[in-house]
């Protein structure tokens, strides 16, 4: 059995690598591991990543987010508790889920993806990634939104630099200084464009969220910045990798990929089991209220807690054969697999589980089944192998495929 002496470290090139074997050391010997470097405790087993995540802020608090995301969003809906959490999501999530978003969003979806495909289906070659699954959910958030799509470069420069804030573990001077310009150039470029939907509203997110109130409050224009910054970043980020992680697992299992090619409705099982697999976000953080014993020790208050949901979601006490991809698997349900009653750790749990998740089911129900339309034939190009990189959201760098070309 492994100790946390032996365990390579999070920020190790062996962990950067291929972190899936030391999360197993961890799980199996070192389930909770002082780590010096990012001033936090790691937890790595499921019934502890469930614990912290399910606690209503008794003992496992989001204060850490004042220093992890209020530098390059301004104060998000993340960091606040109680009865402001609760009217803040009141405000922002009818437009995620129900009528708004089938009615209002999903044709914006819908064509999002179709104009991705449309350049590259007569060509019979593409990268997933850098052709589809990096544009195709900023591209939607920024329709949604009412934004100028042509500032897609813009917007996937800021979130890029959002994320790598986020996963700057080691502390790299330069990326938190890019964070800090990101705050700037995004606020510049929002408040003007919250101010004007104020004054003339349009059939859009940004001017619904201008207009909602919930018990008298309304939210600030700080408020709406704040929000949209967050979905830029959480909601492009993790789409793309989600996408991404979907084609490389069922590329890798072509029998998968031909079950689901035959039958789109095994498409929410691909996702689900993706979400588990290879999840887009590796790692949350959570702040102790008091005094917490998890498996391996005590944590004590006022502690950074490093919950690893890549480690959780393969624990052999939870899932059988958990290093195995498959959509058929009977220990995941898929029916609450997008909710906060979900069996995977992929979106969180509780309270805060993620408010996006209808959205990116609604995503890649659309761009899986989409792609499987446009591209017979799918394969990898020959002799390509799948790279993941990332320590904090880890996803392929590249996909590149073929497929016979249809105009």
């Amino acid at each position: 059995m492994s100790t946390a002496q032996q365990v390579p470290d999070i920020l190790s090139p062996e962990f950067a690598a291929n972190p899936y074997p030391v999360y197993r050391m961890m799980r199996e010997g070192a389930p909770l591991i002082r780590h010096e470097a990012t001033r936090s405790w790691i937890v790595s087993r499921y019934e502890d990543v469930e614990r912290v995540f399910k606690d209503r802020g008794d003992r496992f608090t989001t204060e850490n987010y004042d220093w992890q995301l209020e530098p390059v969003h301004g104060r998000t809906i993340l960091q606040l508790s109680g009865r402001e959490h609760s009217v803040r999501r009141a405000l922002v999530a009818p437009a995620f889920r129900g009528a708004d978003l089938q009615e209002r969003f999903l044709p914006v979806i819908e064509r999002n993806s179709r104009e991705l495909i449309d350049a590259f289906r007569h060509t019979g070659r593409a990268d997933l990634v850098a052709d589809y699954a990096t544009r195709f959910p900023v591209n939607v958030i920024a329709d949604m939104l009412g934004l100028d799509k042509a500032d897609h470069d813009r917007f996937h420069g800021w979130y890029t630099s959002v994320i790598a804030f986020l996963g700057n573990l080691s502390g790299d001077p330069e990326v938190a200084a890019a964070g800090a310009r990101t705050r700037t150039e995004f606020a510049e470029y929002m408040i003007p464009v919250i101010r004007e939907r104020r004054e003339n509203p349009g059939d859009d997110l940004l001017s619904t969220l201008c207009a909602a109130e919930v018990d008298g409050v309304r939210m600030s224009d700080e408020d709406i910045k704040a929000f949209c910054s967050l979905l830029l970043a959480a909601g492009g980020e993790t789409t793309d990798k989600a996408i991404a992680g979907i084609f490389a697992n069922l590329l890798a299992h072509p029998e998968q990929l031909a079950a689901v090619r035959e039958d789109r409705s095994l498409i929410p099982r691909a996702f689900a089991e993706t979400l588990r697999y290879t999840p887009p976000v590796h790692m949350i953080m959570r702040q102790t209220a008091t005094e917490v014993t998890l498996s391996g020790g005590t944590i004590p208050a006022g502690a950074t807690v490093t919950c690893l949901i890549g480690a959780a979601n393969r624990d052999e006490s939870r899932y059988r054969d958990p290093d195995r991809f498959d959509i058929m698997r009977d220990d995941l349900t898929t029916t609450t697999a997008f909710s906060a009653a979900a069996d995977h750790l992929a979106f969180a749990l509780g309270r805060h589980f993620c408010v996006g998740a209808l959205l990116a089911k609604a995503e890649v129900e659309t761009g899986v089944g989409q792609l499987l339309d446009a591209l017979p034939d799918l394969r990898t190009e020959d002799g390509f192998e799948v790279v993941e990189r990332g320590v904090f959201t880890r996803g392929p760098q590249s996909l590149p495929v073929r497929f016979t070309p249809v105009s």
